[in-house]
């Protein structure tokens, strides 16, 4: 059975792309090439909410991931938000996610999908879940970035 890993960072640098790197750092899934997918969770999958990855293997593979993000600049917004949600049953599940400046809003769009995800299925959930990551826009720095990340396993060799 694998294993996918929810995990969350938020940072702040100089520039939109460092405080997103920054924020992945703080995930410790910063040295990798991920890899967005759609928002299935296969059967035979676990979902574990972890402070920061495992290690996943080498730096520079591939890894593929469920992702959330909001970036924010200084002066623009107060706050940022990422969330991935997730409901599981004895078969396939499904992730969701959303992204903005507002907590509840983000978990309200989040908890929304995944009813809509469901209504599509004819698949059996018995629980649901959701991740956030919630972050001060710094005043000191120019951007700071919000990330959730289901992360699908270890990482695979990108060549």
């Amino acid at each position: 059975m694998s294993t996918i890993y929810v995990v969350r960072g938020v940072a702040s640098a100089r520039t939109a792309m460092a405080s997103y790197d920054a924020a992945l750092a703080d995930a410790n899934v910063h040295n990798y090439n991920l890899v967005s997918v759609s928002s299935v969770i296969p059967a035979e999958a676990t979902v574990d909410v972890v402070e920061t990855a495992p290690d996943l293997g080498p730096a520079g593979n591939r890894l593929t991931v469920v992702e959330s993000r909001a970036t924010a600049r200084t002066g623009t917004a107060e706050r940022v938000c990422a969330g991935v949600g997730w409901a599981t049953g004895p078969g396939p599940g499904l992730f969701y996610e959303a992204s903005g400046d507002d907590p509840e809003a983000v978990r309200t769009t989040v908890e929304r999908g995944l009813e809509d995800g469901r209504e599509l299925r004819e698949w059996s959930f018995d629980a649901e879940d959701v991740a956030l990551a919630t972050g001060d826009v710094s005043a000191t720095t120019e951007y700071t970035t919000a990330v959730v990340l289901a992360v699908y396993g270890e990482s695979e060799p990108i060549l």
